[in-house]
């Protein structure tokens, strides 16, 4: 099977083209950074100056050398962009939220399966230093049978986004689309499907005309997750889990996006490796003893998913991120919203 690179082309070159995918695509071997579609203001040149910078789509689209389009335009977007290049034959990864309804995402994975292409969603908090730790504490049980977990993504903004696409209320805009998808895609990967999902779903900016926090009740059998995101934490929450042999608590750390935010490369062996005071803490039943103590964190890595990536595209192998797992997310979002508007439980 061939190894050469996968020539890839970028929707756009804001914060996420800049900040999330072109720094990894440009320092590994396994792509070429070959276009972007730049609508008005001409930027990635100055980044990458061999980069295509086109002026319309249709012209990135009938570009034959670009295997691969990176779709990170605005969430209602998503569904016909990825439309369109998987009509041209592009395998596509889709920034997340993978798209605004499960259906569009079901439309999508069904063309994708019958034109052959690999379809994934850009779910990078996977490969988090936070998340892998609380993943791998679950994985050898250290906590015992988990009875109840938190997970938070807070943030403390007063002001509104630059973008305005990001503020403007229609569906797919808001907290819950945004940050949500990221909480909702982890809880899966850790605990599964839930049975059904009870949300609190509100503005509490006001300024602000979209949704900027939310809570979420996932129901398990013996089991609740809680799922939280604000704009306005000045004391950030990270991760809560609770079992009958202990706790873990896991503040949440954002090293790699703010290490890409100031212009740094991801390379070099400490890339996304926290600092001893971000570590968690176990406190928990060990050998007969209850013990308290720091857990070191695991190291973290976005490059891990556009290794995985690669060998999907060239080898075959099963994508780092399943558009199937991705489609879920969605579902829990439309649940939620329905569950916050009924002021009920919701079941899945």
């Amino acid at each position: 099977m061939s190894q050469s690179p996968i020539k890839t082309a970028l929707l756009s070159f804001g914060m996420s083209g800049k900040v999330f995918h072109a720094p990894f695509l440009s320092v590994s071997p396994k792509y070429m950074l070959h276009g972007c579609w730049e609508r008005s203001t001409k930027k990635i040149q100055a980044f990458y100056p061999t980069v295509i910078s086109y002026n319309s789509i249709e012209a990135l689209l009938a570009d034959d050398e670009v295997e691969l389009i990176i779709v990170n335009t605005p969430n209602i977007t998503h569904y016909d962009y990825t439309k369109k290049a998987l009509k041209a034959g592009k395998h596509v990864v889709i920034e997340k939220p993978f798209a605004v309804t499960a259906n569009e995402c079901r439309e999508l994975i069904d063309i994708a399966q019958a034109s052959d292409l690999r379809l994934s969603v850009y779910h990078n908090r996977r490969y988090d230093s936070d998340y892998l730790t609380v993943k791998d504490v679950l994985k050898k049980k250290l906590l015992g049978n988990v009875v109840e977990a938190e997970l938070h993504f807070d943030r403390f903004v007063e002001t509104l986004s630059y973008k305005a696409h990001k503020e403007t209320p229609v569906k797919g805009v808001g907290i819950l689309y945004d940050l949500g998808s990221h909480l909702i895609d982890q809880a899966l990967q850790l605990f599964g499907l839930p049975s059904a999902v009870f949300a609190d779903i509100r503005t509490v900016r006001p300024i602000s005309k979209v949704d900027d926090y939310f809570e979420l009740i996932l129901y398990y059998n013996t089991l609740r997750v809680r799922i939280k995101a604000t704009a306005l934490a000045k004391e950030p929450q990270g991760y809560i889990i609770h079992g009958d042999k202990g706790s873990f608590i896991k503040p949440k750390t954002n090293i790699q996006e703010e290490a890409l935010a100031e212009g740094k490369l991801p390379i070099g062996d400490n890339w996304g490796e926290e600092q001893e005071e971000d570590w968690g803490t176990l406190n928990a039943e060990i050998n007969g003893q209850f013990e308290r103590k720091k857990i070191p964190s695991l190291q973290g890595n976005y490059t891990d998913y556009f290794n995985g990536l690669f060998r999907a595209i060239r080898e075959g192998i099963s994508l780092p991120v399943l558009p199937e797992e991705a489609s879920e997310v969605i579902r829990i979002i439309e649940a939620a919203f329905e569950s916050n508007r009924t002021r009920q439980v919701f079941k899945l």
